[in-house]
């Protein structure tokens, strides 16, 4: 199927009136939980997901898409009016989006904000439309060692890029992968890690594990959190929020440089929107001709990290789809969830279920238009979103929470395992350990397994299977290396004080 007869099958479903009605829900709800900081899409997308498994799988995956990219929307509304980030990747809008706030040009911050997340949003639907197809054809020359090979750089480019301590990272996803190793061996049948616990014997269902890191976890950090930011007063009139002339033209570059750098950051699995964010922002100082005013208000400083964070949506979901390889805990979400619906994300998935794919991205065209139009014109409306005070929204996040975790398996054993991954994640958040390596040792734990004792099964047991074929040798030395020049580096900078010291 070409990408023209796919994409017009897609719009097919997705301009049905129920995917139509999904993928408002998913962009509203997306919206919205980009305007409450600490929420996020992950907690967001964790608490519905039990709700979906008696929907119809297409319109499911539609919205919680919308989330997912909605909340990207959403994210500076907090960080230009609060500067406080409503998500992670709006933590560079910051910078210069409430410098102009304070000058009086919020709605103009706001503005570009939203226009710049339409235009990179359209950039990386386009993108993942043209490049899916032929990475998935690529893909089928895989087997089980390039499947294992492929999983283990992924995680290696997730631990590195997760957080500033390479240990923790290495810690967490090795725990995740511990968890996915709990239950009963598929290929010996023996028990394994259960502690004498019948109730562990089918493992660990993900949604508790998601759902009590993100959500649960987020919301005994954030009770901890100390006064809330006064917000800046935002300009009455979608007059008053539309950018000038002047200011498009002086982001035009940053329109394709956030568009470019988020898809292709996207498309690594590990790195995610936060770093994409950073980088167009370096790049867009870089080369601008007055770099001193970045941090005093410059409406590119806005454009362009909005512009890379939405594009990186489109990136992110390529590895997802073609390979079965998430690159963050969102899309590791999205992974498990068409998982649970009977799909299988990889080579094939675009050529057995072709509704599905192209079904999701008509939808993002559509969803995209939609976000246009809600953060313009009510975003004075979701502001005051920012109004609601913790009493009030905290114990709504957790009673939604162990309902959806109750409602899916209707196991109180698996209510008590939620109180357990919530006090984890507030651990870890505590202690600075980053949850994304964990939630993916998670979800690629069980199919690491299967490819490496596959793979075992085609050598008779001799490991050399993975460095004597060339694409499983390349994959495995790519990740040795993303994990060893760390230490080099950590090395290099510890003998270099030394050298300091001693002289």
């Amino acid at each position: 199927m070409d990408v023209f007869n796919g994409l017009m099958q897609g719009f097919a479903v997705a301009l049905s009136p129920g995917a139509l009605a999904m993928c408002f829900v998913g962009v509203l709800l997306g919206t919205v939980v980009g305007v409450l900081p600490g929420l996020g899409p992950p907690a967001t997308i964790a608490m519905l997901l039990p709700l979906t498994f008696k929907m119809e799988p297409t319109g499911a995956m539609i919205m919680l898409a919308g989330i997912y990219y909605g909340a990207k929307y959403g994210g500076s509304t907090t960080s230009i009016l609060l500067n406080v980030p409503g998500e992670s990747a709006s933590v560079v809008t910051c910078l210069d989006g409430y410098q102009m706030a304070r000058k009086g040009r919020a709605g103009a911050a706001l503005g570009i904000s939203a226009i710049a997340s339409f235009i990179a949003g359209s950039f990386g639907v386009v993108a993942l439309m043209l490049v899916a197809p032929p990475l998935a054809k690529l893909s089928l020359a895989f087997s089980s060692p390039e499947y294992f090979s492929l999983m283990v750089l992924g995680l290696a480019m997730v631990v590195l890029l997760a957080g500033e301590s390479l240990t923790k990272a290495l810690l967490s996803m090795l725990v995740g992968l511990w968890i996915a190793s709990m239950g009963t061996d598929l290929f010996s049948a023996t028990s394994r890690f259960t502690f004498g616990q019948t109730s562990l014997l089918g493992g660990i269902d993900f949604v508790v594990v998601a759902i009590g890191l993100f959500a649960v976890g987020e919301v005994m950090a954030n009770m901890e959190s100390s006064e809330p930011a006064q917000m800046l007063p935002l300009p009455k009139g979608l007059r008053n929020l539309m950018p000038t002339w002047q200011d498009m033209k002086d982001c035009r570059f940053a329109f394709v440089n956030g568009s470019v750098i988020g898809f292709l950051i996207g498309v690594l699995p590990g790195a995610g929107s936060t770093i994409a964010s950073f980088l167009s922002y370096g790049v867009e100082k870089a080369v601008s001709r007055h770099p001193e005013k970045f941090g005093t208000g410059v409406i590119e400083g806005v454009a362009a990290p909005e512009g890379a964070n939405n594009a990186e949506t489109g990136g992110a979901l390529v590895p997802l789809l073609t390979l079965g390889i998430p690159g963050s805990g969102t899309t590791a979400i999205l992974l498990a969830a068409l998982v649970l619906w009977g799909f299988k994300p990889g080579p094939l998935f675009i050529e057995e279920s072709p509704a599905m794919f192209w079904g999701l991205v008509a939808s993002m065209y559509i969803g995209n238009v939609m976000l246009l139009i809600l953060n313009l014109p009510l975003v004075g409306v979701f502001a005051q979103l920012l109004k609601l005070p913790g009493y009030a929204m905290y114990p709504l996040i957790l009673g939604v929470s162990m309902i959806g975790v109750y409602a899916a398996s209707g196991s109180v054993f698996d209510l008590g395992l939620l109180c357990v991954f919530g006090l984890v994640g507030y651990a870890m958040r505590r202690l600075h350990f980053p949850t994304g390596p964990m939630v993916l040792g998670l979800v690629l734990g069980d199919a690491m397994e299967k490819a490496l004792r596959q793979s075992l099964m085609m050598s008779q047991g001799d490991l050399a299977i993975l460095w004597q074929r060339p694409i499983p040798a390349v994959l495995l030395a790519i990740a040795g290396i993303l994990l060893v020049v760390p230490l080099f580096k950590k090395f290099n900078a510890v003998r270099v004080q030394v050298i300091d010291q001693e002289g």
